[in-house]
């Protein structure tokens, strides 16, 4: 990290950046460790999650623009956490924080039953080529991953610039017992709440069509 993200890791993670139990790896969770949101924002809001945010430019834009939701950044690369944390410094923002770890360890024991409402995947990495695409992470596991965080009613929101992995997504959510398509059509309207990224002017550049898909958590029985 540059001198400015260790100056932030150091003097603004005690804030910033929530610390679970650990399982074996760094970026792992101890099952169990499931935090309380009202804890840790100190007060009662809307929670929205975003799953690789980055240097969080999608997520300090969204946090900026909605003071009464409060908006928990997942990323397993402390350089773009630190990142993270001076633009939220620099905006003074208290309704943000932020977790070094696995994306489906903190829906599985970090993120409490049903306590989201939203959780946004944008752009994620697409593993392109074909040996790779198993790494892939909206799979069948991650939509029940998923369904479990999301309140009934809540959402799930993902844009990617691949146009396989974008039909991946779809088959894997309209396939799901726990979402329902919250658009009509083959895809759904930008959403207006996702900032423009590099990754998507990268994306644009190259002439790859952005796609977002939006899904409605449905009411567990």
């Amino acid at each position: 990290m540059s001198d400015a993200q260790e100056r932030a890791w150091a003097e603004l993670a005690d804030f910033y950046v929530i610390d679970p139990p650990r399982d074996a790896a760094a970026t792992s969770i101890l099952p169990g460790s499931a935090f309380s949101p009202a804890d840790v924002w100190e007060r009662s809001a809307r929670l929205v999650a975003e799953i690789g945010s980055g240097q969080g430019h999608a997520i300090i834009h969204a946090a900026t623009e909605n003071p009464d939701t409060d908006f928990l950044a997942i990323e397993v690369f402390r350089s773009g956490l630190a990142r993270t944390m001076l633009a939220a410094e620099q905006g003074e923002l208290r309704n943000i924080r932020l977790v070094e770890a696995n994306a489906p360890e903190v829906l599985m024991h970090l993120i409490p039953q049903a306590a989201l409402d939203e959780l946004w995947v944008f752009f994620p990495d697409p593993w392109h080529k074909n040996k790779h695409t198993k790494r892939r992470m909206v799979t069948d596991e991650f939509a029940g991953q998923a369904a479990g965080a999301i309140a009934d009613g809540g959402m799930l929101r993902l844009a990617t610039d691949w146009e396989d992995y974008a039909l991946q997504m779809r088959a894997v959510l309209d396939a799901s017992a726990d979402f329902e398509r919250a658009f009509d059509g083959s895809w759904a309207p930008r959403f207006e709440g996702r900032v423009i990224t590099a990754f998507e002017r990268k994306g644009a550049r190259v002439g790859r069509d952005i796609r977002d898909l939006a899904y409605r958590r449905r009411a567990r029985t």
